[in-house]
């Protein structure tokens, strides 16, 4: 016996489904409900599981119908499903409810957001970048050269410093207003002159100074009144900040000599420089194929948007677009910034975030459709494959991650994301366990 009553499109990409659920269900669940109930009902004169159905039903009418409700619902939205064929993307959302009257059938009306109809065209001729991979001498021996700073020492020197040196400084913020700061009053910091992590404005007002001396700078700083999305810049105004500072000592840099010596200390798997230069070419090497393949499976990506415009459920973007948000509000907190006192305009963050939102589902659509087109499913060993292989990154077991990413209800939705990275692949050609990576020696 059917329980859908009816189908019909609602939207692009909306349908909205009439179910029924059979009387005898209903009445079914009802007693069952009441049982439950009357086991744990304490009223007045009856004794603990011995009040009669019908005082139970009176007495917790609502409770009963809602729980009924939440019993059904989900299993009859189940058959009424696999009934009508659809592949909704959102879980439904149940509009109405109807009331009903012992001995009649219950009836909701659910609305889901369904995929669009996508008519596959070239999937097959993609221009992909194709940068080298080999890493240049020079991008070798900066390498080399960031190792030795990191096992370098810090000499104390008696002449102005330049860029390069360890300085350590007083540094305080001069406040619109107030008297000039006293650069005592401030923080002191050792700042690497011309390190790209420095203001450069505080760089250019070190050089030439001595231990000692003190000088004031300025810094234009340009704040964002909300985020910006992809390739996009939100309004934003420019605070200038004043400063006093002042040197306290200058330090410059001794390297360790280039030896094999040298070349242990970075990893006692090296015995020789030449093993160290080697290592550090495998390892440039291995970034760069990195980079160059996602080039390529952006390059695909975007070419497939362009030739398969989709008119995208606007249900699934506003998904996409609240968790864009909820994204970007963590990496805030993160950073230190209270979220509640920020002043941002979430609606304006929430509208910079939908060209990115966009794009993804956009993506996800087209790969699912890709997939099934070509018959491209994920093994059972391959997402075990995976799961073992983030398991291990993240220092847990793979049971603690299947149940972790169940209990959030992310398990699918990771399942299926293998699946497209598996399709991208596929449509570059390549093979498909090439995602994995051999294991490197440390540096």
């Amino acid at each position: 016996m059917s329980v859908v009553v009816s189908l019909q499109d609602v939207g692009p990409c909306r349908k909205q489904l009439t179910v029924e659920v059979p009387a005898p269900a209903v009445e079914a669940e009802t007693q069952r409900v009441v049982q439950e109930y009357g086991k744990r009902a304490r009223i007045p004169g009856f004794r603990q599981g011995k009040v009669p159905a019908h005082v139970v039903r009176s007495r917790f009418a609502k409770d009963i119908e809602r729980e009924v409700v939440e019993r059904l619902l989900p299993r009859y939205w189940r058959q009424a499903q696999a009934e009508s064929s659809i592949d909704p993307l959102l879980p439904p959302e149940v509009d109405e409810v109807r009331e009903y009257q012992p001995g009649e059938p219950l009836t909701f009306v659910a609305t889901v957001e369904t995929r669009p109809e996508i008519e596959l065209r070239n999937i097959r001729d993609f221009d992909l970048p194709d940068p080298s991979v080999e890493p240049g001498t020079l991008e070798v021996d900066d390498m080399i050269d960031s190792f030795r700073k990191r096992l370098g020492n810090w000499a104390p020197v008696e002449r102005p410093a330049a860029r390069g040196d360890l300085v350590s400084v007083h540094i305080a913020e001069q406040k619109e207003g107030e008297e000039p700061a006293d650069p005592a009053s401030g923080d002191p910091v050792d700042v690497e002159v011309g390190d790209e992590r420095v203001w450069e404005e505080l760089s250019l007002a070190l050089s030439g100074l001595s231990a000692g001396q003190e000088t004031s700078f300025t810094r234009d700083e340009v704040v964002h009144l909300h985020a910006p999305g992809e390739h996009e810049h939100g309004a934003h105004e420019t605070r200038t900040r004043r400063f006093r500072v002042r040197v306290d000592a200058v330090k410059e840099r001794e390297l360790p000599a280039l030896d094999d010596e040298f070349a242990g200390r970075i990893s006692p798997e090296f015995k020789t420089v030449d093993e160290l230069r080697d290592a550090v070419v495998q390892r440039l090497r291995s970034d760069k194929e990195r980079e160059r393949g996602e080039q390529r499976q952006q390059a695909v990506l975007d070419q497939l948007r362009e030739r398969h415009p989709l008119e995208l459920p606007q249900g699934v973007l506003r998904n996409e677009v609240e968790q864009l948000v909820q994204d970007y509000a963590e990496s805030l907190s993160r950073r230190g910034v209270d979220v509640e006192k920020a002043g941002l305009d979430w609606n304006r963050v929430a509208g910079d975030m939908m060209p990115l939102a966009e794009k993804r589902v956009h993506a996800r659509l087209l790969l699912d459709a890709v997939a099934q087109s070509e018959s491209i499913d994920l093994t059972d060993e391959e997402f075990e494959r995976a799961l073992a292989g983030i398991a291990r990154a993240q220092g847990t077991s793979t049971p603690a991650l299947r149940r972790s990413l169940d209990e959030n209800g992310r398990l699918e939705s990771f399942r299926n994301q293998l699946r497209r990275d598996k399709t991208i692949r596929h449509l570059l050609g390549e093979p498909a366990d090439s995602a994995a990576t051999a294991a490197e020696p440390a540096l």
